[in-house]
């Protein structure tokens, strides 16, 4: 059975009374539904209950005008998409509302009923294209939410297999070595060759580990941000030529493990792009909580923002910011660092 038709819905706001039945009735014979409010506060008093798709209002209304009635709705989060309607010489009172969010304005005189309803019927069709956009950026935003997730997913699949599977033979053939080399006592080839064997295996149990470990860099704990930047400094510190600091002056947990890898990410490569490409000898991680947000703050005292330092990895933190809500700001002084801020609403 074919859905039912809806006609769209109007209220018409206009202190001229017989303008005011002119209007709702050439909008009525167009097929739509129509309410009609002669002043601001009854248009105020009917939107506290019911949400049309269009609102026409007169700019100069005997309680209220135009521009001031609008702000109030706003407050009140019950203004609705909205066309002017003007006398001569309100123009710029009309441009004003316009920049208050009016669709269109349409003037009050001989052609006003013959036009009104090309101008509802161009209002609505942008309502409606508005809605379409708004619907197909967070279809977009949930599929892009989806796909991440979903690659998330794989990379801990595949991290744990190195891990548990392949590291755990590696190491179990590493021990059978260790134990053939007792045998081969009395035959030094073949103990130096074990031994050799030895040596690679470890290398390569390393090596696993360090995918691994790529692959999944924190675990699903709530805590598992603030210790993985904890250790993410500490790697930094053990290599040598630069200095990284992480601070975190009360604990900080993230119950969303998606959330919390790629804020890690976003701190890695911005650690990373800091000591490979701008120098740095100073780096500053700084994770707290303030105004309803989680901040997450980067700095460093290297080169600044290179161009070819600005390619590599930015693009990639903005992203992954984008993906979880949050906003990613950069300031950068030449040969006076970097300072990146991720900025999370708290939905605590």
């Amino acid at each position: 059975m074919a859905a039912s038709f809806q006609a769209p819905s109007i209220l018409v706001v206009d202190d001229d009374e017989g303008l005011l039945i002119l209007m709702a009735e050439a909008l009525r014979a167009e097929g739509y539904e129509v309410a009609t409010a002669d002043s601001g506060e009854a248009a105020r008093a009917w939107l506290q209950q019911h949400t049309p798709q269009l609102m026409l209002l007169d700019l100069k209304l005997k309680d209220s005008d135009g521009p001031a009635l609008v702000a109030n709705l706003q407050r009140e989060k019950t203004l609705v998409p909205f066309v002017v309607v003007t006398g001569q010489g309100d123009e710029k009172v009309a441009v004003d509302v316009m920049k208050q969010g009016a669709l269109d304005y349409v003037m009050k005189d001989t052609g006003l009923i013959d036009l009104l309803p090309a101008v509802v019927r161009r209002a609505l069709a942008s309502v409606e294209h508005e809605k379409a956009l708004v619907a197909a950026q967070a279809e977009h935003k949930r599929l892009e939410h989806e796909a991440l997730a979903v690659g998330e997913r794989e990379r801990h699949s595949i991290g744990a297999d190195l891990h548990d599977g392949l590291g755990q033979q590696l190491t179990a053939i590493e021990l059978i070595c260790t134990l053939a080399k007792a045998d081969a006592a009395g035959h030094p080839a073949l103990a130096e060759r074990l031994d050799l064997i030895g040596r690679m295996l470890r290398e390569a149990i390393v090596q696993t580990r360090m995918l691994a470990r790529g692959l999944v860099p924190i675990g699903s704990d709530p805590d598992a941000l603030q210790n993985g930047l904890t250790e993410l400094a500490e790697r930094i510190n053990t290599l040598g030529g630069a200095r990284c600091e992480f601070d975190c002056p009360q604990p900080v947990n993230v119950p969303d493990p998606f959330v919390a890898g790629h804020l890690f990410r976003i701190a890695q490569e911005a650690v990373n792009n800091a000591v490979k490409h701008a120098r740095a000898r100073q780096i500053l991680v700084r994770l707290t909580r303030a105004d309803d947000a989680l901040v997450l703050e980067i700095a460093d005292d290297g080169t600044g923002l290179t161009r070819k330092r600005h390619g590599l990895g930015l693009g990639v933190m903005q992203h992954r910011a984008r993906v979880i809500g949050a906003e990613l700001k950069v300031t950068s002084k030449r040969d006076a660092g970097v300072t990146i801020v991720c900025r999370l609403p708290d939905h605590r």
